[in-house]
């Protein structure tokens, strides 16, 4: 793998709006470009907006995909990605050929050519269907890039799957932290009076930023996150939302993570930011991660490819407990 130098963000997306989301990302990578950056990760379904969508009919949502590479989105990307020779990837709701709807994220490469994945494990509204298929590919950069989308990367197997497939950097979007979930032990909802007030006082700012560093957002990131990348032998670019999200907060906590699951950078703030980092290919060869794989002994995992009966789809999971 060549060396790197990438940059995630989290930002705040306003609801419906692709025009506005659009302008931050041409800020960030306007930014970015000033830094030398070659490939910048943005949130999940940052250009449309996210938790809002399960509220919309179908035909509003419709209103909100678009074709990849065919849409005015990515044809903005590529057109970016082409001025200042970086990849970028960013999150939309695609309009696929067949006519149904996808959590996408596209990566736009200064070649001119895209990558596209679709959620495996969507469950935002029910109009929008998983995807079926792991994306890997090769940047311009000389190194090869997977992506998995928030969901996708709470299953080991998904993980794996890329590494396997020869993904060096994972690209990990999310809209995650300050989730209402079933589980106990597993996040929590954020109040966002304290979001919409962190200006207010010092004493406001360090309350928000204590529940984004604690077990509702980073906290819970630590549980598995590392894993991901120190198990498989990945790079892997943790890109977030920040801020209100309709009736949720998310926590940014925007990171960038080494072969050994140790992080290189990570934000801290309750705003948007961006963090930056040279990811340096040598360390991945003898990285534990790459050398456990190669003790595999696959005849032995037909178990992974048999139900057991106790699988349900994302949306039951997800909301039905």
């Amino acid at each position: 793998m060549n060396n790197l130098r990438a940059a995630s963000v989290q930002f705040h997306h306003t609801a419906n709006d692709k025009a506005a989301n659009l302008e931050k990302i041409r800020s960030f990578v306007t930014e970015a470009a000033a830094q030398r950056v070659e490939l910048i990760v943005f949130p999940e379904m940052c250009i449309t907006g996210y938790w809002h969508v399960r509220k919309l009919s179908k035909d509003e949502l419709l209103a909100l995909a678009e074709p990849v590479p065919a849409g005015d989105s990515t044809r903005e990307l590529l057109a970016l990605a082409a001025k200042y020779q970086m990849t970028i990837g960013t999150g939309l709701i695609e309009l696929g050929d067949d006519g149904a709807m996808y959590n996408s994220y596209v990566v736009a490469m200064p070649d001119g050519r895209t990558a596209c994945h679709r959620k495996l494990h969507a469950f935002e509204h029910e109009a929008i269907r998983p995807g079926n298929r792991f994306t890997v590919f090769d940047l311009p950069q000389g190194v090869r890039a997977g992506v998995l989308i928030c969901y996708d990367n709470n299953l080991i197997e998904n993980a794996r799957i890329t590494a396997l497939m020869g993904a060096e950097v994972l690209l990990a979007p999310h809209q995650t932290g300050g989730c209402r979930s079933r589980s106990p032990r597993a996040m929590g909802a954020i109040d966002p009076e304290l979001w919409l007030r962190r200006h207010e006082s010092p004493e406001v700012m360090e309350a928000i930023k204590a529940e984004f560093r604690g077990k509702k957002g980073r906290g819970w990131l630590m549980r598995w996150l590392p894993a991901r990348a120190h198990d498989n032998g990945m790079f892997l670019i943790f890109s977030n939302g920040v801020g209100v999200d309709d009736d949720e907060v998310r926590t940014g906590n925007a990171m960038i993570l080494d072969p050994y699951g140790e992080i290189l950078v990570e934000s801290t703030k309750a705003d948007d930011d961006m963090v930056i980092a040279d990811l340096d290919g040598s360390v991945l060869p003898t990285s534990s991660g790459r050398r456990w794989l190669q003790a595999r002994r696959p005849e032995l995992y037909e178990p992974l490819t048999i139900r057991s009966g106790n699988e349900r789809d994302t949306r039951s999971v997800r909301f039905d407990g």
